[in-house]
């Protein structure tokens, strides 16, 4: 009787963690990555359904306790006119007369009119305080490398901005964030006007040490 072989397709001495995906297309898109400022944003809308997957990608950052801090607001059409009234005037509220420059006035209050939408990112704090607030905020900014870099495979193009004035009380109301909470950034999106620009990193010898014994 002819003996009948049954393979399976899962090999016992295969590691599963073994390229499951293609490397090289995973490093390209690291390394494509760019910060692209809305001046140079085109017209075009990026749609919503594109925001969505940007966002549930955000959602699959490492998070210590599965606490999953991040929060998102999302101000597109006329919300965007709500920030270009808004934002401007939070600077002006907080800069001393020295410190003010009516040049950064008059961008913060033009940039959301050049974008297709805003995400504000922010940090909800988890009630029990059980993880370190640090924590809680690197998550959030592990979160938004998954959105830059879902943003790179779509062609958008994206610049998380930080001004010192986001964080405030003034900020956290206006979001309808708790007391604890944290606005962590302005999340400009919109399809760039060019090529990405070209860029570099250190080599790794330079921020590496490997300790052997």
């Amino acid at each position: 009787m002819k003996r009948v072989v049954i393979r399976s397709s899962f090999d016992a001495h295969k590691n599963p963690w073994d390229m499951r995906f293609n490397l090289s297309e995973i490093t390209e898109l690291i390394r494509h990555r760019r910060s692209v400022t809305p001046e140079n944003f085109t017209d075009r809308i990026v749609h919503k359904e594109q925001i969505e997957l940007i966002l549930t990608n955000a959602t699959w950052a490492p998070t210590h306790g599965l606490t999953q801090p991040w929060r998102f607001k999302v101000f597109t059409g006329a919300g965007l006119k709500k920030l270009a009234d808004f934002l401007p005037e939070l600077y002006k509220a907080k800069s001393t007369e020295e410190s003010f420059k009516q040049a950064k006035y008059e961008r913060i209050q033009q940039r959301p009119l050049r974008t297709s939408a805003i995400i504000m990112i922010c940090m909800e704090r988890d009630k029990t305080e059980k993880i370190p607030e640090i924590e809680e905020i690197e998550a959030v900014a592990c979160a938004v490398q998954n959105m830059y870099l879902t943003c790179t495979a779509y062609g958008l193009g994206c610049f998380w901005s930080s001004p010192k004035f986001i964080y405030s009380q003034e900020m956290n109301e206006f979001l309808g964030l708790g007391e604890k909470d944290k606005c962590l950034g302005i999340f400009y999106l919109g399809y760039p006007s060019a090529e990405l620009p070209k860029s570099h990193r250190k080599p790794l010898e330079y921020v590496t040490q490997w300790i052997e014994d």
